[in-house]
Parts: C-alpha cells; sequence; structure tokens
C-alpha cells in the first residue's frame, strides 16, 4: 500500500535540506516548487526503498548499488563546480540563486562510456603512482574518504557521520 505524502512532511524535510545545506555553504534551487517535487521524489524513493536516492536517477533497490546517488549523492560537487548545478538541479551555486547565471542541462556523470560505475573505478586517483603507493605503504593508520564532499581524515574507521557534509559512515571509502 502506498503511503500518502502529507505536504507537511515535504515542507519540513524541504526546510532541513535548505538549513543543512545552507550551514555548509550549499544553495537549494531557488524555485521552491521544483525543490518541493524533488524533495517528493525523495521521500518516495525512501518509502519504496528505505533510502532517499536521487529522484531523477533510476534506482535499483539495492543499498550497496545506489549508494552513491542517494541524496547528496557523490557527484553533486563535481557538478555544481562544472555546471553551477546538481544533476537534479536541487544544488546550485550562489550565481544562480543571484540570477547571474542560468541553469543548463547536466549531463550524467554516473556511468562511463564503457557502461562500468564510475565510483567502480573510483580508486583510480590513487592509480599507479609509486609515491603514492609507498606514502600508503608508510601510513599505520587508513585515511578516509567521504565520497560526497572529499573529507579527509586518518583513523581507524571512517566517522559515523561527515563532519562536513553529514553523510553516513558507509559514504567513505578508504583513500590510502
Amino acid at each position: 500500500m502506498k503511503k500518502e505524502i502529507s505536504q507537511k512532511e515535504i515542507d519540513e524535510l524541504y526546510e532541513k535540506i535548505k538549513k543543512d545545506g545552507q550551514s555548509y555553504g550549499y544553495h537549494l534551487n531557488p524555485d521552491t516548487q521544483f525543490c518541493k517535487d524533488l524533495v517528493r521524489g525523495l521521500i518516495i524513493n525512501e518509502d519504496r526503498y528505505g533510502y532517499q536516492s536521487c529522484p531523477c536517477r533510476l534506482s535499483v533497490g539495492d543499498i550497496g548499488k545506489d549508494r552513491d546517488i542517494i541524496c547528496p549523492c557523490d557527484y553533486r560537487d563535481s557538478d555544481l563546480n562544472d555546471y553551477g548545478a546538481c544533476y537534479c538541479g536541487l544544488y546550485v551555486v550562489e550565481d544562480i540563486v543571484n540570477g547571474k547565471k542560468s541553469l543548463t542541462s547536466i549531463p550524467e556523470r554516473r556511468y562511463m562510456d564503457n557502461g562500468k560505475k564510475k565510483t567502480e573505478t573510483s580508486k583510480g586517483y590513487i592509480g599507479n603512482s609509486i609515491l603514492i603507493n609507498a606514502l600508503a605503504e608508510s601510513i599505520k593508520i587508513p585515511v578516509w574518504r567521504c565520497k560526497v564532499c572529499g573529507y579527509l581524515c586518518a583513523r581507524e574507521q571512517p566517522p559515523e557521520v561527515c563532519p562536513i557534509c553529514k553523510v553516513k559512515k558507509d559514504r567513505f571509502e578508504r583513500f590510502l
């Protein structure tokens, strides 16, 4: 049975996302109704899958396979830097909020040309560099990277919640 989503529920999640975003320097799209439609999609996906996957992407219903598209997705910051907005248009840069820049279409970053998920090859930035590999071997404590905001920390386990963007522990990957 589908759950009826109330306007109050949408408004509360919208305000939470807006407040959280603002406290970390992120801006929501100035089109409030557009944002609330996306928030409705997040709520629907949370009811459907148990997590808030991006409403503009197809989820498979497996958190392990969809983790990269749980809002805020792993691609948000790259999209903001390159295009001024994230893929779904929920988050935008200040120039769009102020009307100095217009929204444009955002290409999908999730899959590469060969069909493999980018996250499957995201460890490529460590690559085959001899210097990086030597450094990694000399470090006694693992370094963890938040796949959403890039925050790095050196400790035995990643933090329960990223201190920068507030995503959960499962959004971290071992960097070194």
